[in-house]
C-alpha cells in the first residue's frame, strides 16, 4: 500500500507530461505522437487515482475514457460508435459514484440546472439532427442525453466535479459539432481534447476529495485536557452544574 501511494505523485507528472506533449503535438501537426500519447493519458490518471487510494470504479470510468479515445482514433463508423459506447458505460460508472454520497447542491438549485442542461441538451440535438447520418441520429440522441444526466448528476459532487462534468459535455458537444460538419475553431482536435483532458482530471480529483472528508473532532482538546485534570465524578452531570459535552461538527 505504502509504495502504491509512493508512486501517486510520479504518475501524476506523467499525467501532466502526456497531456502538454499530447496538445503540443496537436498543436503542432505531429499526427504521430498525438496518437501514440492519446490512449495513455486515462491509464496514467487510473494509476493515480488506484495510487492514492481512489475508488476502483472511478479508475474503471477513465478506462472506459481509454476505451473510446483509442476507437476514436479511427475513422470508421463503426469504431465511432463502439467508442462512444465505451464512453457511454464510462458515464455509467460516474453516475454511481455521483449518486453514492451525500449531495452537496441546496436543492432549490437543482431545479433550474435541470432545466438548463435539459435545454442544451434538447438544443444541441435539434441542432445537429439534420446534419447527421441517419444511422448516427439516435445513438447521438441517446448518448446526448446520458451525458447530459451525467454532468447534471456531477453537479451533486461539489464545484470540481460539477465543473469536470461541464467540460466533457463541452468536448464532446465540439466532437459532434465536428461529425456533423459545422463550421469548426482553429485546431479544433486542441479544443475537443484541451477541455476533455481538463474534464477527466478534474472529475477524479473531485471525487478523490470527496471520498476523503475532512477529519471530524467529537471533542475539542482543551475540553479533553480539562476532563482529565478534573476529580473523579465530575464528569457526571450532577457534578457539572447540568452542562452538556460540547461537540465540533
Amino acid at each position: 500500500m505504502r509504495g502504491a501511494r509512493a508512486a501517486a505523485r510520479p504518475l501524476l507528472a506523467l499525467f501532466a507530461l502526456l497531456a502538454v506533449v499530447h496538445l503540443g503535438a496537436l498543436l503542432g501537426g505531429a499526427e504521430t505522437l498525438a496518437h501514440l500519447t492519446k490512449p495513455a493519458l486515462m491509464p496514467v490518471l487510473a494509476g493515480y487515482v488506484l495510487a492514492r487510494g481512489g475508488p476502483p470504479l472511478l479508475a474503471v470510468a477513465l478506462l472506459l475514457g481509454c476505451g473510446g479515445d483509442s476507437l476514436l482514433l479511427s475513422d470508421a463508423e463503426p469504431a465511432f460508435l463502439v467508442g462512444m459506447g465505451s464512453f457511454a458505460a464510462g458515464h455509467v460508472c460516474y453516475l454511481v459514484l455521483f449518486f453514492r454520497g451525500r449531495p452537496h447542491l441546496d436543492r432549490r438549485r437543482t431545479v433550474p440546472l435541470a432545466i438548463a442542461y435539459a435545454a442544451a441538451c434538447l438544443g444541441t440535438v435539434a441542432l445537429l439532427w439534420p446534419d447527421l447520418a441517419a444511422d448516427l441520429r439516435v445513438p447521438v440522441a441517446g448518448y446526448s442525453l446520458l451525458l447530459t444526466g451525467m454532468a447534471l448528476g456531477a453537479t451533486r459532487a461539489g464545484l470540481r466535479v460539477a465543473l469536470g462534468g461541464a467540460l466533457f459535455l463541452i468536448s464532446d458537444t465540439l466532437i459532434a459539432g465536428r461529425i456533423a460538419e459545422w463550421p469548426q475553431l482553429p485546431a479544433p482536435q486542441f479544443w475537443i481534447m484541451l477541455t476533455y483532458i481538463a474534464a477527466q482530471a478534474l472529475l477524479a480529483d473531485g471525487l478523490l476529495r470527496a471520498e476523503r472528508p475532512p477529519l471530524r473532532v467529537g471533542r475539542p482538546v482543551a475540553v479533553a485536557d480539562e476532563a482529565r485534570t478534573r476529580p473523579a465524578g465530575a464528569d457526571h452531570p450532577a457534578a457539572a452544574g447540568g452542562s452538556a459535552t460540547r461537540e465540533v461538527r
